[in-house]
């Protein structure tokens, strides 16, 4: 058993987890209120209305919600699952996988890593199975597409985003960061209309301490294959 990818963002975001953490701050409510002030009260209104939110939110749980499973549409129509169809690939062409953590010696300052590229949490001597590395990625990948998307304009996620330019640009900030692919001359150019500038612009990472990267070359290459497809 293991949490959806993008559990975070639906805890936070779908209205019928909203409805479900109100709910149970109802029920709770009376206890909390006799325990702080040791003052009792009719707790039947805020039963009924506890119970009632509950409901809204098991219900809601039918409903297109805009966050949370694989069918959900986000940004030019490309939904969680085919981005990672795109997504998952091409991160683990580049990036490789380590099952054992390895001291990541051009990260500045060095970084103890694992898997396609995952660091957040690794220590010297940690393991992972082949599934678990699959898990990572396609939980990292869904968690920095989240983060970048917030760095483009509403015309952006409607109509400039497809599958494969999502995919490329997510590509990039699982490399550099989401910051830096955020506030990228390539985003701004994709934000301001200019996708074929954007895309080249994609390729302008291709250093790593100071000096052109032959790797990062071919990276940034293939990103920009993806992200001109479709264009004339």
């Amino acid at each position: 058993m293991k949490l959806v990818p993008n559990w975070k963002r639906l805890a936070l975001r779908a209205h019928s987890m909203w409805a479900n953490w109100l709910g149970l701050a109802c029920l709770i409510a009376p206890e909390i209120i006799f325990y702080l002030t040791g003052r009792d009260m009719n707790p039947r209104l805020l039963w009924i209305a506890g119970i009632a939110l509950i409901v809204y939110g098991l219900l809601g749980r039918l409903l297109d919600q805009g966050v949370g499973d694989g069918k959900t549409r986000c940004g030019a129509g490309v939904t969680v699952a085919a981005f990672l169809l795109v997504a998952v690939p091409l991160v683990a062409k580049w990036e490789g996988k380590e099952n054992t953590a390895y001291l990541d010696r051009i990260a500045s300052p060095p970084v103890w890593t694992i898997c396609h590229g995952e660091t957040r949490g690794v220590k010297q001597g940690d393991v992972r199975s082949d599934a678990e590395c699959q898990a990572m990625l396609e939980a990292g990948l869904v968690e920095y597409r989240d983060g970048l998307h917030r760095h483009f304009t509403r015309a952006t996620l409607d109509t400039r985003l497809t599958l494969e330019r999502d995919a490329a640009y997510v590509s990039l900030a699982w490399n550099v960061g989401i910051s830096g692919a955020g506030g990228s001359t390539a985003t701004r150019r994709l934000n301001a209309g200019d996708i074929a500038g954007g895309c080249d612009a994609l390729t302008w990472w291709n250093k790593a301490g100071g000096r052109v990267v032959r790797g990062l070359v071919r990276r940034r290459a293939d990103e920009y294959r993806l992200c001109m497809a479709g264009l004339a």
